[in-house]
């Protein structure tokens, strides 16, 4: 008898933690509705072609900035968005993933949407003029900075920017806003939560 009231006992409380982590992930991203813009831009992607928020309606989407020479945070953030559309099955079709740099000079369109592709075939990389780059940095609070570089290799240069995944759903509305160092578990929770409210 002892026995088995340890073992419901130990079931109970692996239950317990488990519906423990299940509430800490729900309220891991930060909702952000009503606090952020819209999704709003107009940038340059792949084959000189223009892009606008309007080429996105309908889909969720999940937006970092970053840079394509990035040695660590950006190829980190890309592998786990690819591992949230891997996740999603089926319903990563109505999800896109947006990356936009903030490092102008040296990331072209053609290089960008190399990078993405490398990670997710689905992804686009976009980038514009310094001006359009900061305007939209600044439009969702992005803060970056890029090093000013030597005379003698005016192509190596560092690139400090903000983190965060921002996730627009399907009518372009800013809902969440996830760190980073969230999991994919996370981040492929919220973006279902927006895609059943989407129906």
């Amino acid at each position: 008898m002892r026995i088995i009231q340890r073992f419901f006992l130990s079931l109970l409380a692996s239950t317990l933690l488990a519906w423990a982590a299940v509430a800490q992930a729900e309220t891991a991203l930060h909702n952000v509705r009503g606090f952020l813009p819209d999704l709003e831009f107009t940038l340059q992607a792949a084959g000189d072609k223009k892009i606008t928020e309007d080429d996105f309606k309908g889909s969720t989407v999940m937006l970092f900035f970053g840079y394509a020479s990035c040695p660590d945070v950006c190829p980190t953030t890309m592998a786990q968005l690819s591992q949230v559309m891997n996740e999603l099955g089926a319903e990563a079709d109505k999800v896109r993933i947006v990356f936009i740099s903030v490092d102008p000079h040296r990331d072209t369109p053609d290089i960008l949407q190399a990078y993405v592709n490398a990670f997710d075939s689905g992804a686009i990389g976009l980038t514009g003029t310094e001006k359009q780059v900061a305007d939209v940095a600044r439009r969702y609070r992005v803060a970056f900075q890029i090093e000013k570089p030597t005379d003698s290799n005016p192509d190596n240069y560092e690139v400090a920017h903000s983190r965060g995944v921002y996730i627009f759903d399907g009518n372009g509305k800013a809902r969440y806003l996830a760190a980073d160092t969230e999991s994919v578990e996370v981040l492929t929770a919220g973006v279902r939560t927006l895609l059943e409210q989407q129906g």
